[in-house]
């Protein structure tokens, strides 16, 4: 069926400004329309985020027209459908109102046929202001809701059922976007319409997968035979409908897939997806399935109870971070950009993926793209960090949402669990208010979320429903920050309460899916929003890029605990992404070390949604800050990692993360910094299933003297072709007898491949090529050894599209000895 697109340029004009008058692209957001017209300045640049502030304090109304032909209105109904309006919206045609929006996760369908007229129409869609919207609203409530002061920096955005973080987090702009960003669709219907398509899988003894087919389907008029086709596993099926009762009904079929092949997370197998696609009188819906049993385990054990995803009846340990939208600029929010990022996770062997409650429920491009990379998808509803109204006028208009939020994504194999908020369980206890009425506000949160579990279960029973991240699980209000035993863990003592690395070997959460630890951008990404005057962590332009108030405290003071000062704005930068990169690396490293204990790891956080000092491993510009490429280690199926306990041998543990055995081989080290070798351990085993285990151990303790001059090293190559290596520094940084180090570069290109050869005469540590230019190395932030300690130079490959030429004006070297 021919839809009739609405996309395009609309005209943007303001009651409050009438000398503009522009074009705007929709999808898309009035910021951006003003940005491309010269009449606001760049957002993320210097100190602007102050000189945008107006837009979201305006109304805005969007117009254009289309023309319909006679024929086209012959319909039995024209349905106008939007999504992602962005949120307080009075949608007209030809001078009637037709649709009122009030809720940015809403699916609107109305028919408009009766306000259509031959040739040319007229539609306008006016936006009002949400900041006097979200006052308004406050003020009718029955009893103050606190909303999230110190994130928010516009009052009572809770009210609203719109992006929270749209108001500022403490790692985003203040941007309170406004337009639609999905495409704008009139679609003829003639006699029947076709609503909804839903699967459900069954798993027979014989292992072939039974799919059940429930379509949503809808008589307008008493018509002729009408007949659904549904193609599926190369089966095709017809199915007649009823046509003499008006109204909806839904229509089952059962189709059998013999031998399917399973889908599976990145790293446990392949993700083969099976198209569907059901028509009814020319209107299709087209979905593709992943074939998969997905449960989570929660039984109690020994220590508290589980929080295992189980996946095709193997258990999988959850690697990944969090998410949150990929832009503050919805116009800039592409499925290239899309593609990048989620394709960036999975290349540092992350397998899930936690949507983030404070964000949006994401474009379909998003979900399209896990279900292809084999990304599980922890789905968050959108509520976080404050506490929510429970009127039945808030209870209803949520509902409407979650129904159409959890029809629209359930089919996704990607998707693992519903979560039903962050950190608002938490957040009671925030707030003056409930913190002195607890009772009153448990109850208020209880109203709400209860509704949440009843609507996801009803709509999907396949999978859990989980009441809140953190939580200790089904009606467990408990102290989920620091409650190791049972359900997921959000543990941020590091951070937030500045304590030292070694304070995450204090914890074994369950699934942490949450801890996170700061660093500032690279200077490449700070020269797009910095002028060079404003090189400087405490200068105006640097401040109003760190939305966290203690930010750049914390990072300075732990610099003082474990290294020497460094010099100079570019080794400031450079040695926050160390530190950051360290922290989330002793905790991933010592859970998965326990990963019969710990079966999930989420840090936070994977994106940044504008250029800011942030937990990010991923800077907005698209840069691999060092923690993602740490990552890329940490988080591989197999991983070797030295851990050090207080007055005990150091030990080696090695995880498989395999359904099968592994053998390694390969060699540890103790070295001292001047690049002698002073000891050399074979190792040969094989790795049980799914299993981690150490696999060597000192025999003695150092000495105090001996710790500032040697270093161990590990180097293992396992039978599925990968290499794993990790290194344990056995004093603090500053301590350490460090040489600096002379490393020698070799670029080299064969065809279309460029490599960098490095070779040093000292130990270099934390090895970071940095290139101004876009593309990143194949390795970063490494340990070097000379060659004569490893027989060979490192070599990294380039991924991106510069020329070598431009490789070579381009590239910075930076080490930790180069700090200072």
């Amino acid at each position: 069926m021919s839809h009739i697109s609405l996309d395009g340029q609309w005209l943007l004009t303001s009651p409050q400004h009438s000398h503009i008058s522009i074009p705007c692209a929709l999808p898309g957001d009035v910021h951006s329309a003003l940005i491309q017209a010269d009449l606001l300045p760049q957002p993320y640049f210097g100190c602007n985020e102050e000189l945008i502030q107006w837009v979201g304090e305006s109304e805005w109304q969007l117009t254009t027209d289309f023309t319909l032909t006679t024929e086209q209105l012959t319909a039995t109904a024209i349905d106008l459908n939007l999504s992602f309006v962005d949120t307080m919206a009075i949608v007209s045609i030809n001078g009637t109102q037709v649709l009122t929006c009030s809720n940015m996760f809403r699916l609107y369908q109305v028919n408009v046929l009766p306000y259509l007229q031959q040739g040319v129409n007229h539609i306008s869609i006016a936006l009002a202001r949400n900041d006097s919207e979200a006052q308004r609203r406050a003020e009718k409530l029955p009893f103050p809701v606190p909303w999230a002061v110190g994130n928010n920096q516009i009052p009572h955005m809770n009210t609203l059922r719109k992006t929270q973080c749209h108001a500022g987090w403490d790692w985003g702009i203040c941007l309170l976007s406004t337009g639609v960003y999905n495409s704008l669709t009139l679609t003829p219907v003639y006699n029947t319409r076709l609503h909804h398509v839903r699967t459900q899988q069954a798993w027979l003894p014989n292992g072939d997968c039974e799919v059940t087919v429930n379509i949503d389907c809808e008589v307008l008029k008493n018509c002729t035979e009408q007949a659904l086709e549904i193609n599926f596993d190369k089966q095709v099926h017809t199915i007649v409908i009823d046509n003499t009762n008006n109204g909806i009904q839904t229509v089952t079929t059962i189709i059998v897939v013999k031998n399917p092949q399973r889908w599976w997370p990145a790293g446990y197998g392949e993700q083969p997806l099976y198209p569907l696609t059901v028509t009814l009188n020319n209107h299709t819906i087209t979905k593709k399935l992943g074939l998969r049993e997905l449960t989570l385990d929660t039984q109690t054990d020994a220590i508290g109870s589980a929080m295992t995803f189980v996946v095709n009846g193997n258990a999988i340990t959850a690697k990944g971070a969090n998410w949150i939208p990929l832009d503050a600029l919805p116009s800039r929010q592409t499925p290239a950009r899309y593609r990048q990022l989620l394709e960036d996770a999975v290349a540092a062997n992350m397998n899930m993926i936690r949507v983030w409650g404070g964000g949006m429920y994401e474009h379909d491009i998003f979900y399209e793209l896990c279900d292809e990379l084999g990304l599980l998808v922890w789905q968050d509803l959108m509520f976080a960090c404050a506490l929510y109204p429970s009127t039945p006028e808030f209870l209803a208009d949520v509902e409407l949402e979650i129904v159409d939020q959890v029809k629209r994504l359930a089919d996704h194999p990607s998707l693992a669990l519903w979560c039903g908020d962050n950190e608002v369980i938490g957040a009671i206890g925030w707030y003056d208010e409930s913190k002195h009425n607890r009772e009153k506000y448990v109850v208020n949160y209880d109203r709400l979320n209860r509704m949440l579990q009843q609507v996801v279960e009803q709509y999907d029973p396949s999978r859990r429903f989980w009441a809140s991240s953190p939580c200790n699980g089904e009606l467990d209000f408990g102290d989920a920050w620091h409650d190791d035993n049972r359900g997921d863990m959000h543990f941020w003592d590091v951070w937030h309460s500045g304590k030292s690395f070694d304070a995450y070997h204090n914890v074994k959460p369950r699934f942490c899916s949450e801890f996170g630890y700061q660093s500032w951008p690279s200077l490449p990404t700070v020269k797009t929003f910095a002028d060079s005057e404003d090189w400087n962590v405490t200068s105006p332009t640097f401040e109003q890029h760190q939305k966290n108030g203690r930010g750049n405290s914390i990072m300075t003071e732990m610099f003082t605990r474990y290294f020497r000062f460094p010099v100079g704005f570019a080794n400031m930068l450079y040695l926050s992404q160390v530190q950051q990169a360290i922290a989330i690396k002793t905790a991933t490293e010592f859970w998965r070390a326990h990963k019969q204990h710990c079966r999930g790891i989420l840090y936070w956080q994977l994106n940044d949604c504008w250029p800011v000092s942030s937990w990010s491993s991923i800077e907005y510009t698209g840069r691999w800050k060092q923690l993602h490429h740490h990552a890329k280690r940490f988080f591989a199926p197999v991983m070797a990692t030295f851990i050090q306990q207080p007055q005990q041998p150091l030990t080696l543990h090695v995880v498989n993360d395999h359904h099968q055995p592994m053998p390694i081989s390969g060699t540890v080290i103790k070295a001292d910094w001047q690049g002698n070798v002073l000891a050399t351990w074979q190792l040969d085993t094989q790795l049980a299933t799914d299993s981690s285990d150490i696999v060597w151990q000192t025999e003695d303790i150092l000495t105090a003297s001996e710790t500032k001059q040697v270093f161990y090293h590990v180097s293992l190559t396992a039978a599925d072709g990968s290499v794993t290596e990790n290194t344990h520094y056995p004093c603090l940084f500053k301590h350490a007898q460090l040489q600096n180090p002379t490393i020698n570069t070799e670029w080299h290109q064969d065809n279309e491949t460029i490599w960098l050869e490095l070779d040093t005469d000292y130990p270099a540590l934390f090895v970071e090529p940095q290139l101004e230019c876009q593309g990143r190395f194949s390795d970063s932030s490494f340990t070097l050894l000379p060659s004569h300690m490893t027989g060979a130079k490192h070599r990294l490959y380039y991924i991106g599209d510069c020329d070598l030429k431009t490789l070579k004006q381009h590239l910075t070297l930076y080490h930790l000895r180069g700090t200072y």
